[in-house]
């Protein structure tokens, strides 16, 4: 519809020009003819082709760019959702939790950082009934790589799982739950969790059970907690 407006534009004018030269004299014998202004017309139709084709090829350039451009920053983010491959085991506190560490034969394979909950249940004083948290690859809670639960079970996004029983801990922060050495009890499906011998939770924060007593009987709370914990394999 605009090319068909601005073509009836440029015939106007075209005729409109000629016909003030001829009152000029400036046309004397010769008056535009239907075939020329026709040409002219084909002529102008082209070019604005020419510049609208133009148009829509750079148009999709920069979208194909602006495209190219998102996929590349969605690739980069993917590392961020994988478990920490720092092999380095943690600082514990000497000699407080000395026996929270792991057997010599076992290597650190991995860590995770977790934010969630410690449930309990009133029944005339708190008991510990699960955790219900969420892990993460990196201290600032990005890139959910598992989650953690009643066992103690850890489980990865890709289905592997790992569950283990409390050997011995220590409570170097007496604000939050203590710190933990685990061992395996059982593992299952391949992935991150699989072939873990030991586990520590540590740099724990809240997490406690409430200090006043609980309402009625079966009454549950979830108190937020933090932590990281580590993983271990055997030495190949």
């Amino acid at each position: 519809m605009v090319g068909f407006l601005l073509v009836a534009l440029f015939v106007v004018r075209l005729v409109c020009n000629n016909f003030e030269q001829i009152q000029r004299g400036e046309l004397a014998s010769s008056v535009p003819t239907a075939r020329h202004i026709l040409t002219k017309t084909e002529n102008y139709r082209f070019k604005y082709r020419r510049k609208f084709m133009r148009f829509m090829k750079i148009k999709h350039v920069i979208g194909l760019v602006l495209l190219l451009t998102v996929a590349a920053l969605a690739l980069g983010s993917v590392p961020a959702a994988r478990a920490v491959d720092d092999t380095r085991p943690p600082d514990l506190p000497s000699p407080l939790c000395n026996d929270v560490q792991v057997p010599s034969g076992n290597n650190v394979a991995f860590h995770v950082y977790a934010r969630g909950t410690q449930i309990y249940r009133w029944n005339g004083t708190w008991v510990f009934v699960a955790p219900s948290a969420m892990l993460f690859a990196d201290a600032n809670y990005h890139g959910q790589v598992g989650i953690h639960y009643a066992g103690p079970t850890w489980e990865s996004n890709s289905g592997s799982k790992v569950a283990a029983a409390r050997v011995i801990g220590c409570s170097p922060d007496a604000t939050a739950i203590p710190w933990l050495k685990l061992q395996t009890v059982s593992t299952n499906g391949p992935g991150i969790f699989s072939s873990v011998t030991y586990i520590q939770r540590v740099n724990t924060t809240g997490g406690l059970a409430p200090t006043a007593p609980g309402s009625s009987i079966g009454e549950a709370v979830e108190v937020p907690y933090t932590a990281e914990y580590y993983f271990y394999r055997a030495e190949d």
